[in-house]
């Protein structure tokens, strides 16, 4: 093979400084997390009237509560009348309404302005018009989807479009039933990366021989480097001495009941941009959900789903759980051993990608294209 053979078959990243300028990422919370669907709460973790959770989404804090009338709504955290944060919890239970600690101003959970001191006295305020913001919500594979675009995406395009251009076909995730399984496990992490190197490090599986000993165990062809997101469609077969997606490869809870058997005993890995990672094996999902606070400082909420008979029987989930925990604290460790180089003279013009990495490519560009900002081809 001549060296020019070689060359062409790397690809290159982008450059360090996309990991480390506050400035990019301050663009990166303008034109992506303010612009594309972004999946905020569990919609169980909501369950009765007056619950809410706040997260962060870009710039934003964002509250998402269950109204009175039974329906999920989202809005800006912020006071209409000087702008203090309305809720500075993360999440809980109010009976009807909030209140804004500074001034006392007091909407409904339907975001409506409903009461303020000597607001009786000022007969020309529009209770309506100086409600809370509101924030487009929507309700898929029991999670709500908040968008802070005045004029969201269409949802199908970006969200359902992603799930079902990767497994070739919207019935697949039908199988799994994931609105109606039950959080079984939630393990957060504090990641001390950019958010693209998490996204790139769960789009790969170059790496899976290298720090993933469990994972290759139950997932022998992964140690050939080829990610399940390579191919359209294609899950990673468990190895033939294999009973389950457990930390020790032994049996867990059966199948799923939409599950087909050309599913089962598979592997799907699909990401959702920009902040959604699904995995799908035959007896539950596991969903990620990324936050990212800073250019190199990123919050992942990780639930581990069950069919709710399962739970209910009072099954011992701890080993199927193990076993991602274990490879997401491989991967954030790994995260947080690149994010130091990313500002090195050494990784001023990036890296590369080998042959099967380079889906990672197509990642890239969607990056640029949304910053806009030029492409780079190969080196």
């Amino acid at each position: 093979m001549t060296t020019t053979d070689q060359q062409a078959s790397l690809i290159a990243t982008l450059p360090g400084h996309h990991y480390t300028d506050p400035e990019l990422f301050g663009l990166e919370q303008e034109r992506i997390f303010h612009t594309t669907w972004f999946c905020a709460v569990r919609a169980a973790d909501l369950a009765e009237p007056g619950r809410f959770r706040t997260v962060q989404v870009g710039r934003e804090s964002v509250l998402v509560a269950r109204g009175g009338d039974g329906g999920l709504r989202a809005f800006l955290n912020i006071c209409r009348h000087r702008g203090a944060r309305l809720c500075t919890a993360e999440s809980g239970q109010v009976k009807r309404s909030f209140q804004c600690p500074y001034h006392a101003w007091t909407y409904g959970t339907d975001g409506k302005l409903i009461a303020a001191p000597n607001l009786t006295s000022m007969p020309d305020v529009d209770r309506a018009e100086h409600g809370l913001v509101p924030v487009a919500l929507r309700e898929w594979l029991g999670y709500a989807w908040v968008c802070l675009a005045e004029e969201p995406p269409p949802f199908e395009e970006q969200v359902v479009g992603a799930v079902t251009a990767r497994l070739g076909g919207a019935e697949v995730i039908d199988g799994y039933g994931v609105d109606g399984l039950a959080l079984g496990r939630r393990i957060g992490y504090d990641v001390r990366a950019n958010w693209k190197l998490i996204v790139e490090n769960f789009m790969e599986c170059y790496h899976c021989a290298t720090i993933h000993p469990e994972l290759t165990e139950v997932l022998p062809e992964f140690a050939d480097g080829y990610a399940a997101q390579y191919y359209v469609g294609h899950g990673a077969e468990f190895g033939p001495d294999v009973d389950g997606f457990t930390v020790d490869g032994t049996g867990g809870f059966g199948r799923l009941a939409g599950i087909g058997d050309d599913q089962d005993r598979r592997y799907y890995a699909i990401t959702i941009r920009p902040q959604v990672f699904l995995n799908l094996v035959p007896d539950h999902v596991i969903v990620h959900r990324m936050f990212p606070l800073a250019v190199d400082r990123t919050l992942v909420e990780c639930d581990w789903l069950y069919a709710p008979e399962v739970l209910d029987a009072g099954h011992d989930v701890s080993r199927s759980v193990e076993l991602f925990h274990r490879v997401n604290e491989q991967d954030f460790e790994a995260c947080e051993r690149c994010q130091p180089a990313m500002s090195s003279r050494a990784y001023a013009a990036g890296g590369v990608l080998v042959p099967s990495e380079h889906h990672i490519a197509e990642f890239h560009a969607w990056v640029r294209t949304a910053l806009g900002l030029p492409g780079e081809g190969h080196l």
